[in-house]
């Protein structure tokens, strides 16, 4: 297991609960992962009147005709039981005082569906207590502090992993839980740690990536000099009744309409008034509900019960990554994908509202169980020679200078010529990810072309994958 989020540690857990034994290998030490600062809940559909159905109807609308819709069909009906499983696993859910879940709104989603853990500080708490779980598994083995250099694989198997002290780990099944790759463009919600190396890890190996174009831009941002720049003001708090408003103080959108819209409405209205941001009005919001929230605004020199919040649209979350069967199974036998670094197609062309972390443990749970059905590896697959290919001795350098290319080229509006311009980029998930937009050619969700400003309908249900001779190819997935 590589990785130590949310679908890592709940992967490595349900592995060890059917009796695997599973070494996770953690960059950092346990919760402090991008997982832990979620502060989106978990999508599910719990509410009197809800249903999958009308979940997946959401799922599918905000994905802009680009879901796979077996995946969203799975994460949709498997969501309760994993919420339910994350709470018997001790996981304290905020409940209404009947004892029952208690429900927020969020853009996108028709009703009240999302499970929260300490208001916007879910992802702290889920992440806390499976830190704590797997801390207490003898089944499970944690490497604190050490990287993934490659992956080793012998006749077109993964084989297990090198590290970087030069260790090599054999495994039947290898799980990359490795997070996102936002932290690539300059202006992001994202710790600096997450610039897809799993992507890069997978790719090179031979594994396939898909719909890497998709690039979501959560709307509200904070817009501040040092640190706090960036800092993510979470959607729940306009699902309580915040507005997002122009230099006049007017309202100028919808601000519960999915993320890509509300994101563009901000862009445009920036772009017209020269201004570097707009601001969100949650002083009739109690901020009882977000504590974590105001506490971090407070100490940005912010106050959100007095003052309006400055915000304008930046990095969050990719909707693309390593492709995968709805099992977490990449292209690359033996190597299963879970998370962020994923891409089973439930997203589509714009992530609906937390789904992604029900995506973390609905995906993790099947993950679990097809690795255990992975075969023993053979005898003579277990030596001490590196992968049938060269591994790189490191991660690849990202500079600053890559990291601004790749919002002026390809932040929310992109061009062939500024694409064209990006694949020249020495960072390889770059360049790879200006030629999955290039391939692209129409506005679709989160993508928008201005030389090609309509959705294609030819490209309709159509995946950009990208094979290791960095070459694109449209398909199509059941």
């Amino acid at each position: 297991m590589v990785g130590a989020g949310g679908a890592g540690l709940y992967t490595a857990i349900c592995a060890a609960r059917a009796g695997a034994r599973v070494t996770i290998i953690s960059a950092t030490e346990l919760a402090q992962s991008s997982s832990y600062w979620a502060q989106g809940g978990l999508a599910a559909a719990f509410g009197e009147g809800d249903s999958a159905e009308l979940h997946l109807k959401d799922t599918l609308v905000a994905g802009r005709d680009l879901v796979r819709e077996s995946a969203a069909r799975v994460l949709t009906t498997e969501a309760p039981d994993a919420v339910e499983d994350l709470a018997r696993l001790g996981v304290k859910f905020d409940r209404d005082p009947a004892g029952r879940f208690a429900l927020g709104l969020e853009g996108g989603h028709g009703m009240r569906r999302i499970v929260h853990a300490g208001g916007a500080a879910t992802g702290r708490r889920v992440v806390q207590r499976l830190s704590a779980v797997v801390a207490l598994e003898e089944r499970i083995e944690v490497l604190e502090g050490r990287r993934v250099l490659s992956l080793l694989t012998r006749q077109g198997r993964c084989i297990g992993v090198v590290l970087d002290n030069g260790e090599l780990l054999h495994a039947p099944a290898t799980v990359l839980a490795t997070g996102g790759a936002a932290a690539l463009w300059s202006r992001t919600t994202n710790p600096a740690g997450a610039t897809g190396g799993g992507l890069l890890l997978a790719y090179e190996a031979g594994a396939t990536l898909a719909d890497i174009e998709m690039m979501q831009f959560h709307p509200t941002a904070v817009v501040t000099t040092g640190l706090s720049d960036g800092l993510l003001v979470t959607e729940a708090i306009r699902g309580e009744g915040a507005h997002l408003l122009d230099n006049a103080g007017e309202r100028f959108l919808d601000e519960l309409a999915p993320r890509d819209e509300v994101a563009r409405g901000i862009y445009s209205e920036l772009a017209r008034s020269g201004e570097s941001a707009v601001g969100l009005d949650m002083r009739e919001v109690n901020p009882a509900l977000f504590p974590n929230v105001v506490e971090a605004l407070r100490d940005a020199g912010i106050d959100p019960e007095h003052s309006l919040i400055p915000v304008a649209p930046a990095a969050h979350y990719m909707m693309g990554g390593i492709e995968t069967d709805l099992h977490a199974r990449s292209t690359l036998p033996g190597l299963f994908a879970v998370g962020e670094c994923s891409c089973t197609g439930l997203h589509g062309a714009n992530r609906l509202a937390s789904n992604s972390l029900s995506e973390c443990f609905v995906f993790g749970s099947r993950a679990a169980q097809a690795a255990l059905d992975e075969p023993p590896l053979p005898s003579g697959d277990v030596g001490d020679a590196p992968a049938d290919g060269a591994h790189r001795p490191g991660p690849p350098t990202l500079t600053e200078a890559s990291r601004q290319a790749l919002w002026r080229l390809a932040g929310l509006k992109r061009d062939r010529d500024g694409l064209r311009e990006l694949q020249a980029d020495p960072h390889p998930l770059v360049a790879l990810i200006a030629t999955a937009a290039l391939a692209r050619e129409e506005s679709r969700g989160a993508h928008w072309r201005s030389d090609f400003p309509d959705r294609d309908p030819e490209l309709d249900h159509q995946h950009v994958t990208l094979v290791t001779d960095r070459k694109s190819i449209f398909q199509h997935w059941a």
